[in-house]
């Protein structure tokens, strides 16, 4: 008996904004990425009262525009994933290449052009296509002038860019993913919803209202691509960071029942059930909210209902520790949900707390809850990566921490999960989500860019490269 299923999908994951460069290159709009500074102060930024969502390239960096230069290097770096073996390649398309501004009612075709090309790419070196419809760059004209997701037109726009490429590539892309971390709107609403405090960010009526007119789009595209071809298989994806109770204080343990529900299941509910959850009264009721404020038709409910996704994606880095009776808990960074600091555990360079098992935890809670196949479409380990005179980048540290998350991923498969695959988050370095920077890095591929732009972009292979290959030519027996 083997680790993995037959045809298990290995590959690696990415996100437009974050790679692909040439901002305003063949009719493509300005995201709500583009107008994202760079640097550790990113999210002070985009989190402050007066940010409006303005560029201002005078007193901001903005590395999202630049990229990698994949746009024009995409042949290239899907050459190297072939190298590495990889099964299947997780990416974005972004909405403004095909919508500029979001709201039109013709796409760019130039923009489609481009999507053509890299998913025959992917197909002419035996890669399947992952495809995330959103993730994290909505046009920023939906944000500005519409307000972002809070807005209920936007279903309508988001429908419109969804059926286009379903249309466009369902012979082509057999899975398909609707948002990228739609749960991450729960702390930070700016990448998911496009919502700041200035525009109703800071107001959880607008964030559920926002969640429930991204359900309805989801599950419009859903019936779309169903409609279109029975075998598509289009899922949901979130963050999941397992949870625990930093002591067995019955208070605390109440505390993580609530954190689980509210961040770790309340969008897989709706997304996967059909319906929102029995805790969903209690959890707006305690932030002043009733869901009879909220937008919802009967319609909409019906939708919902009707089209559920497929499997659930979602990226797992790091677990969280909650105590609500210590109040000089050590606090930690997460993937925008922190904690405190549990003491059985590392943490990187970051300050992100590496728990494989964890992950294997993560596994067993969703599908014993759901009973529907998981795919985890982001995990690695962010850290700086020192090139030698050689030219050598010796990244034993993202090795071990990859290592100890596929043993995990095996034991639960050994446990009864139906796992569908594997794509490390960051397969070649690219822009950081939550920094802008590069010198976070994830890839099996260096990128030699530096934070201020400085490099030649050329790309190299570190020891996790070769590393990498064997754990997929063996398919997962080579650790």
């Amino acid at each position: 008996m083997t680790k993995f299923p037959k045809g298990f999908l290995w590959g690696g994951a990415t996100a437009a904004n974050q790679l692909e460069g040439g901002y305003d290159r063949d009719g493509k709009g300005i995201s709500v990425a583009d107008v994202m500074p760079g640097g550790k102060i990113r999210f002070q930024v985009l989190g402050s009262e007066d940010f409006d969502w303005s560029l201002d390239q005078d007193k901001y960096i903005y590395p999202n525009h630049r990229g990698i230069e994949h746009y024009d290097r995409f042949k290239e770096d899907i050459a190297l994933f072939a190298e590495m073996g990889f099964k299947c390649y997780r990416f974005s398309i972004a909405w403004t290449r095909i919508f500029p501004k979001g709201d039109e009612t013709t796409p760019n075709e130039a923009g489609l052009k481009f999507y053509d090309a890299l998913i025959d790419e992917c197909l002419k070196h035996d890669i399947e296509p992952v495809v995330t419809i959103s993730h994290y760059e909505m046009p920023l004209h939906l944000a500005k002038e519409y307000g972002g997701w809070k807005n209920r037109q936007l279903i309508e726009f988001y429908e419109r860019f969804a059926k286009v490429v379903l249309e466009r590539y369902q012979s082509k892309v057999k899975y398909w993913m609707t948002f990228n971390e739609i749960n991450s709107a729960f702390h930070f609403p700016a990448l998911s919803q496009g919502m700041v405090k200035s525009t109703g960010g800071g107001d959880f009526k607008n964030i559920v209202q926002a969640w429930h007119n991204q359900f309805v789009a989801s599950s419009k595209a859903v019936k779309i691509g169903h409609e279109l071809n029975p075998d598509l298989q289009i899922g949901c994806m979130i963050i999941y960071a397992t949870t625990y109770s930093i002591d067995a204080n019955p208070v605390n343990q109440l505390a993580t029942m609530k954190q689980n529900q509210e961040f770790n299941f309340f969008c897989t509910d709706v997304q996967v059930r059909g319906e929102y959850p029995a805790f969903t009264d209690r959890m707006l009721g305690e932030r002043g909210v009733a869901f009879s404020d909220l937008e919802i038709t009967d319609e909409d409910l019906a939708l919902i209902k009707e089209h559920t996704v497929d499997y659930i994606g979602f990226s797992y880095y790091m677990s969280s520790a909650v105590t609500v009776t210590e109040e000089d808990a050590d606090e930690v960074a997460g993937n925008l949900l922190g904690g405190v600091r549990n003491p059985f555990l590392e943490a990187s360079a970051w300050g992100w707390q590496i728990d494989p098992e964890g992950l294997r935890l993560a596994l067993n809670e969703l599908y014993n809850r759901y009973q529907t196949p998981l795919f985890i479409v982001e995990n690695g380990l962010g850290a700086i990566d020192e090139v030698k005179e050689d030219g050598t980048i010796e990244d034993d540290y993202r090795i071990d921490y990859l290592r100890r998350h596929i043993e995990a991923m095996a034991d639960a498969v050994a446990d009864g999960v139906d796992l569908m695959g594997y794509t490390p988050w960051g397969c070649i370095d690219l822009v950081s989500a939550s920094t802008g920077e590069m010198s976070k890095r994830y890839g099996f591929i260096y990128v030699d860019l530096d934070d201020e732009g400085n490099g030649t972009l050329d790309r190299s292979k570190k020891k996790s490269f070769d590393w990498y290959k064997e754990v997929i030519a063996t398919n997962g027996e080579q650790l």
